[in-house]
């Protein structure tokens, strides 16, 4: 079983989990904002995958499932279970291991290039993929690579893009799962509803069209990435 943790309804899965159905494979979501609870038992858990949200990892009064995920991802880690985890997902996974989540020295929201480090280019996770990426980004915080992690990507605003810690357990800061209909959802929520326009309306406008634009480029790059996660998955199930 794939284990989806959501911490938002509107910050689901997207390609992720239509990779993961195409596959047959059984998945399981649990919904944090409609007060879902960690499982106790991992047996069945092939892999995780832990989504993005707009909280920050440190407000665990406001939101309590954060102090039980913290414990819960270092259940997840100590069992070496596949787990990847997407914008605050990572941000957490980084937290769990002792590594600090800070306010990135710039927002990143729309397209932009990642690159690759040299550990990036020969981990598994990007086999295939080349040096660099253009892939999407929605966030305000930026986590440091933890203690003994591979740092595996970076970009030219924020510096820590991706890292692999133990032995199948990577945070990405950017998001590979997301659809031009996640990105509509997410402006009309987070920018157009919120009234924090932090980029001008018409920055906004060619970030949707540049969405569905790269929809096909964005849809090949997920894949990749998912089937070489697939991989480890297999390798720790046999």
């Amino acid at each position: 079983m794939i284990l989806i943790i959501k911490h938002v309804l509107i910050e689901g899965p997207g390609l992720i989990g239509e990779f993961f159905q195409s596959g047959k494979q059984l998945m399981r979501t649990i919904e944090l904002e409609k007060g879902d609870k960690f499982p106790d038992n991992f047996e069945k858990i092939k892999a995780i995958i832990v989504m993005g949200g707009p909280m920050n990892v440190d407000e665990e009064e406001q939101y309590p499932f954060l102090k039980e995920e913290d414990k819960f991802l270092k259940k997840v880690i100590a069992l070496n279970i596949p787990l990847l985890g997407i914008c605050l997902g990572a941000q957490l996974l980084a937290k769990a291991v002792g590594a600090k989540v800070r306010k990135g020295v710039a927002k990143e929201i729309g397209w932009y290039k990642v690159n690759l480090t040299g550990d990036g280019e020969k981990d598994l996770l990007f086999k295939g993929l080349g040096k660099s990426l253009e892939i999407f980004q929605w966030h305000n915080d930026q986590f440091d690579i933890p203690r003994d992690a591979l740092w595996l990507a970076k970009s030219k605003i924020c510096p820590n893009q991706a890292f692999k810690i133990g032995k199948n357990a990577y945070g990405l800061q950017f998001h590979m799962e997301i659809t031009p209909a996640i990105v509509e959802l997410w402006v009309k929520k987070y920018y157009l509803q919120s009234g924090k326009q932090s980029v001008k309306i018409t920055d906004v406008q060619k970030m949707l069209i540049d969405t569905y634009r790269k929809k096909g480029q964005l849809t090949r790059q997920t894949k990749k990435i998912l089937f070489n996660f697939s991989q480890m998955i297999e390798k720790e199930s046999v």
